[in-house]
């Protein structure tokens, strides 16, 4: 196995700073009873008092669903370790589990659903809305192109192979529409939006701001669809998040430009703008920028942390489903904070670098994570193919960096 390879690489073995109680989301003694109330909701108590309830039915740590102890798991440094026991088990949780509830995901431009397990875990589902092979039309604009469930699978791997780690666990999952969202939808409003299309298939649209609509209806094959799964993070009662504006976020007009697509020097004001004034944000940036460019997703508006953790912390890597929608041509104006800062991790560099070459070739090692996934093939042969392309183009940018 490569992947196996890649992963005993000294590259991949580099520490992690000591993990102290105060670089942990969560303090939790692990020999203390939990419980759920029956009352349904979520009793949580935050972290910021004296002690943290967290919700099982079990007793001690060890018989806490998968999901708990990701996110109890979760620190400063890393949204799950590098060799994480759990993942095998919360990614056949994702998809496997029983479906208990249903209801549409408020916000956001196109239909998405939460989805409960008996065991309290909350999964985040985005249908298949278009085939693999399907391009992103030449003509259409980044802010209008649809969301791709198998970009959020793809993503979530792309993301450990890096070894960013700073996506939340995702599997692909072929859903019952059905038994597993009409028949349990408690969401009213998501439940008149049901039909049998003149094809005899089940379909549903939802409520948003684009894209729900008889004519943009999710259809199944009568009933099954496809979608990706992944796993929620901490509720933000417990865990506070703060959501940033990316500085070389695109103007998501028609005609106009950003100030970062007119003014080449554009970085040197980022780079005396707090946070990016001090400590590694900008750094941070930049990783996203990468992973954005192998994937390329033009619709990085946005990006959130932690807000425990203040400035000296990761940034989380969500939503994803704007990636992998063409594989025919590279959209260089997303490396702009790259080539604009001449600025990059060593390590990100010299894991970039191991990833251009032969026993670590990048796309062999995401197709090899990728057959492991429910719904694989999940990427088309020419996207894995793209992303050795334009790993080289990176690496261009920064090898020019180092020249100039």
């Amino acid at each position: 196995s490569k992947l196996a390879a890649l992963f005993e690489h000294p590259l991949y073995n580099i520490p992690i700073p000591e993990v102290t109680e105060k670089d942990k989301l969560f303090v939790v003694n692990p020999m203390e009873k939990f419980s759920l109330r029956s009352s349904g909701s979520d009793e949580w108590v935050s972290s910021s008092k004296a002690e943290t309830l967290l919700p099982t039915g079990k007793t001690a740590y060890d018989t806490y669903p998968a999901w708990l102890k990701f996110h109890v798991g979760i620190n400063r440094y890393e949204l799950y370790p590098r060799r994480d026991p759990l993942m095998p088990t919360l990614l056949r949780d994702l998809a496997a589990q029983r479906i208990v509830s249903s209801v549409q995901k408020s916000g956001g431009t196109q239909l998405k659903l939460i989805m409960t397990f008996p065991n309290y875990g909350q999964a985040l589902f985005k249908p298949m809305k278009q085939t693999r092979d399907q391009e992103t039309p030449i003509d259409f604009f980044y802010f209008s192109d649809f969301e791709r469930h198998n970009a959020e699978i793809a993503a979530f791997h792309l993301d450990r192979i890096l070894d960013f780690r700073r996506i939340p666990p995702v599997s692909g999952r072929l859903v019952n529409i059905t038994k597993e969202i009409r028949d349990i939808t408690t969401d009213k409003k998501l439940a008149k939006t049901f039909f049998i299309s003149p094809a005899g298939n089940v379909c549903f649209y939802g409520e948003c701001s684009y894209y729900c609509s008889t004519e943009h209806a999710l259809c199944g094959k009568p009933d099954r669809l496809e979608g990706s799964m992944a796993a929620l993070l901490p509720d933000k009662t417990l865990a506070k998040r703060r959501s940033w504006r990316s500085p070389w976020r695109r103007s998501y007009h028609k005609s106009k430009k950003a100030e970062w697509e007119l003014n080449p020097n554009y970085c040197a004001q980022v780079r005396e703008t707090p946070p990016y004034d001090r400590g590694r944000r900008l750094l941070n940036l930049i990783d996203m920028t990468v992973l954005d460019f192998l994937m390329g997703n033009m619709d990085r508006h946005h990006y959130e942390t932690f807000e425990k953790f203040g400035n000296d912390t990761f940034l989380l890597h969500l939503d994803n489903g704007r990636g992998f929608g063409t594989h025919s041509r590279d959209e260089p104006s997303i490396l702009a904070p790259l080539r604009q800062c001449c600025s990059i991790k060593k390590s990100t560099y010299l894991r970039l670098q191991l990833l251009a070459t032969q026993p670590y070739r990048l796309s062999d090692l995401l197709r090899e994570a990728l057959a492991t996934d429910p719904l694989a093939p999940v990427l088309a042969e020419p996207h894995l193919q793209a992303l050795d392309r334009r790993l080289g183009k990176v690496l261009e940018v920064v090898g020019r960096c180092l020249a100039g």
